[in-house]
């Protein structure tokens, strides 16, 4: 590590996500530093090189993976390029923060999987609703049992006209690797088993379906459109997903819909003592005294750093420690695993059986 033992980061890809990282990176000085940046269109990572102060702009990824000023590297790429990246910078001994979905099918990320196992490096997905002020309340309610057994759980998040970037990467099986089952759907999928307390999913149920895209409609304002690319992901998903201790988990998403929507994510848990319930920047835990219902409003703090300050503080912690992520390699596997059986029962029209076999 470079002076007084700062973490040394490099950044894959200078777009959005690729610059929210070196925005929050940037506010944690004390603890790392930003040494290197790349993208496929150089002078977008210049750009950014100068916007943070970062010294070195690199041609290529593999340059940059290359740098022995770099023991980090933080990949927000297109979900395509995920997994050779990440377990190339694995091999070569760098420590991985990697946008979601980890990999864009479970094929890809059970090769980040193996990698990262194979290696002591620290290997995060950057599931940032994780570290949320409300959910983290909700987490903490629930290890203390004020729930019980959740024995169910709802989650979701409908938009009603977003589909984004019409014709780019987003809506190429190809590159992206599906439409909001793998764009919103894995955050609130990922966000939903950790707050249920990780329990291991069994089996899936799945559907999805492309009414608006492929008519061109429901275009949202995200990204610019490309009129002659194509779309050939789903808009609309839902499944149910069953786990080992009998617990179900259902999940829907859509980029478009015609329903009354807020566009807001939302999970709802529902134990043997008492629920919660998540939505957007609000939540409330939700019990029983003297036989009356009882609401307890959950609020983020006035002063809230926010969740991606969190997580990218974790990353730095678990490199300084040496710990396993809150959002490891193995979570982003079962994300994807989940993801892939919904895509394959939609297919087929039949329930999916979880394949956990991790040496193919």
């Amino acid at each position: 590590m470079g002076m007084g033992n700062k973490i040394r980061i490099g950044i894959i890809g200078a777009g959005n996500i690729g610059n929210v990282h070196a925005q929050e990176f940037s506010k944690l000085s004390e603890l790392c530093d930003i040494t290197a940046i790349t993208d496929a269109y150089l002078p977008l990572a210049q750009e950014r090189a100068v916007q943070h102060g970062i010294p070195a702009v690199t041609a290529t990824p593999e340059e940059l993976i290359a740098r022995s000023d770099v023991d980090a590297v933080v990949i927000g790429v297109p979900n395509q390029f995920h997994a050779a990246l990440a377990v190339q910078a694995i091999e070569a001994g760098k420590h991985v923060l990697l946008e979601k979905p980890m990999g864009i099918n479970s094929d890809a990320a059970r090769q980040i999987l193996q990698a990262a196992d194979k290696s002591d490096r620290v290997v995060m997905v950057g599931h940032q609703m994780r570290w949320e002020a409300i959910p983290m309340a909700i987490k903490e309610q629930v290890e203390r049992g004020e729930l019980g057994k959740i024995y169910t759980a709802k989650t979701g998040w409908f938009r009603r006209k977003g589909i984004p970037g019409w014709g780019t990467w987003f809506t190429r099986m190809d590159q992206s690797g599906g439409g909001p089952l793998i764009d919103i759907g894995v955050h609130m999928l990922d966000l939903a088993l950790y707050l249920m307390g990780n329990p291991k999913p069994v089996s899936v149920y799945g559907s999805t379906y492309a009414e608006f895209g492929p008519k061109r409609k429901g275009i949202g304002t995200w990204g610019k459109p490309n009129w002659d690319g194509i779309y050939d992901v789903e808009d609309l998903a839902t499944a149910l997903i069953k786990m080992e201790d009998g617990s179900t988990l259902s999940l829907e998403v859509s980029w478009a819909v015609h329903m009354d929507t807020d566009n807001t994510p939302f999970v709802h848990l529902m134990g043997t003592e008492g629920g919660a319930s998540y939505r957007g920047g609000s939540g409330k835990l939700l019990t029983e005294k003297f036989n009356r219902p009882l609401e307890t409003p959950l609020t983020k703090p006035d002063n809230d750093e926010g969740e991606r300050a969190r997580l990218s503080r974790h990353f730095l912690e678990c490199i300084q420690t040496g710990a396993t992520p809150i959002t490891s390699a193995l979570t982003g596997f079962t994300n994807n695993l989940i993801l892939d059986a919904i895509y394959e029962s939609s297919r087929t029209g039949h329930e999916v059986i979880l394949d956990w076999n991790l040496n193919k």
